[in-house]
């Protein structure tokens, strides 16, 4: 399967969430920035609210696409140990990616939210959304977080991910929702016919689009 860029993703995925729709406990949490214009498409179809959430991978020294751990919004941090210990990463290593990912992060904040107050998540029902899942830990990180807010039930969406990593992350969360599970799995953009990167500005725009009181009435 392949999809034609991340709004028919969206859709397609919106489809298998179809059981949340129409519900006042659900929110929709995209992680940026790929995966909001995604959630955006989820949030419509649902008629739910949405939001993002921050989470984002410590790439190892010199081969950053290779995530040793990750970081989520209010500082929790998930380390491969195993991997660390292999590629013999130092504590000061560790701990030189991670302040300089946390300042990303808090950038990235204010920047797609302003001075928005993120959405209220402690007893919801909240749908996690990302473009796709690789290895899982960015989004180990971000499942992390959002237990400590203490919501109703986690559910994490994607259009891919590798079957082994949705096997990884079923135990994790209340509900999985996956729409192609390949055995065998390169990259996320080899599922994609348009995988270009999202500028910061799409994904401000799509958050206060979802939120403006003119498309929330039109939902309802």
């Amino acid at each position: 399967m392949v999809f034609l860029n991340r709004t028919d993703a969206g859709q397609k995925l919106a489809h298998e969430l179809r059981r949340y729709a129409n519900r006042h406990d659900v929110i929709v949490l995209g992680i940026p920035r790929g995966g909001v214009p995604v959630a955006f498409e989820v949030a419509k179809a649902l008629k739910a609210p949405l939001d993002i959430f921050l989470s984002r991978k410590l790439g190892v020294p010199g081969q950053e696409e290779l995530a040793f751990g990750a970081l989520a919004t209010g500082g929790v941090r998930v380390l491969d140990r195993e991997l660390i210990a292999e590629l013999n990463i130092s504590q000061g290593e560790i701990e030189e990616i991670t302040e300089t990912v946390g300042r990303e992060l808090r950038r990235r904040e204010r920047v797609y939210r302003g001075t928005r107050p993120p959405l209220e998540v402690e007893r919801k029902t909240v749908i996690l959304v990302d473009d796709g899942i690789a290895t899982g830990s960015s989004i180990l990180a971000a499942i992390t977080a959002l237990r400590e807010m203490r919501p109703a039930r986690l559910v994490v969406a994607t259009p891919v991910a590798p079957l082994h990593t949705c096997n990884r992350l079923r135990a994790q969360v209340d509900d999985l929702v996956c729409v192609y599970a390949p055995e065998f799995f390169y990259a996320i953009g080899q599922f994609y016919e348009d995988f270009s990167q999202v500028a910061d500005e799409e994904v401000t725009d799509l958050i206060h689009k979802a939120n403006e009181p003119a498309l929330r009435l039109a939902t309802k």
